[in-house]
């Protein structure tokens, strides 16, 4: 199998996954959310109009339109035709860009079906440090609600972040020395 066709075929299981977990969070969180662990974690049900984590939520049309359907459409595009050119030394990258394909996509295609992403992943901080934490740098104890695209999204940037610097050092240190050459001094 060709590497970008195992990276397509995550990228597709990401978008699958995606959209089964938002079903299935439409239909069991209809009545209220359910907290999964009590001070930090509960499924809730949430329409965000934004971007990731909400960004550009007030964006009136036709910006939203432009920046949060149009855009990422092309990005899905670019993304799929850029994935099936890197080289296959380039893991982490193939990755991460698998991910973000799937996660883009999932999004994408709420937002053509719903006007909105469906996000159900309600984080929050009841644990005095990491509460103060958040309070002091973002006005809340609670994270942004998101989804599995979402996690596809920052963890193949993450990735991404990863190859880059995985590769950087190697490229400063220049060819390796000939193996041949070793110790033909005389």
């Amino acid at each position: 199998m060709k590497s970008w066709t195992r990276d397509l075929a995550l990228a597709g299981a990401w978008f699958v996954l995606d959209q089964a977990t938002k079903g299935l969070a439409t239909w069991l969180l209809a009545d209220g959310p359910v907290v999964v662990i009590r001070g930090t974690l509960r499924l809730a049900l949430s329409h965000n109009r934004g971007a990731l984590f909400g960004l550009g939520h007030g964006l009136g049309d036709p910006w939203r339109t432009l920046l949060l359907t149009v855009l990422p459409l092309l990005a899905v595009a670019g993304i799929t035709l850029f994935l099936v050119r890197i080289p296959e030394r380039e893991r982490f990258a193939r990755v991460g860009l698998a991910l973000i394909l799937g996660g883009a996509a999932g999004n994408v295609l709420d937002r053509l079906v719903w006007g909105h992403v469906i996000d159900f992943i309600d984080v929050y901080a009841g644990w005095e440090p990491a509460m103060g934490w958040l309070v002091e740098r973002f006005g809340t104890n609670r994270w942004p609600t998101f989804n599995i695209a979402d996690i596809g999204l920052v963890t193949g940037a993450g990735l991404l972040l990863v190859e880059a610097f995985r590769r950087r050092p190697a490229e400063e240190a220049g060819p390796a020395p000939d193996p041949a050459d070793v110790g033909d001094e005389a």
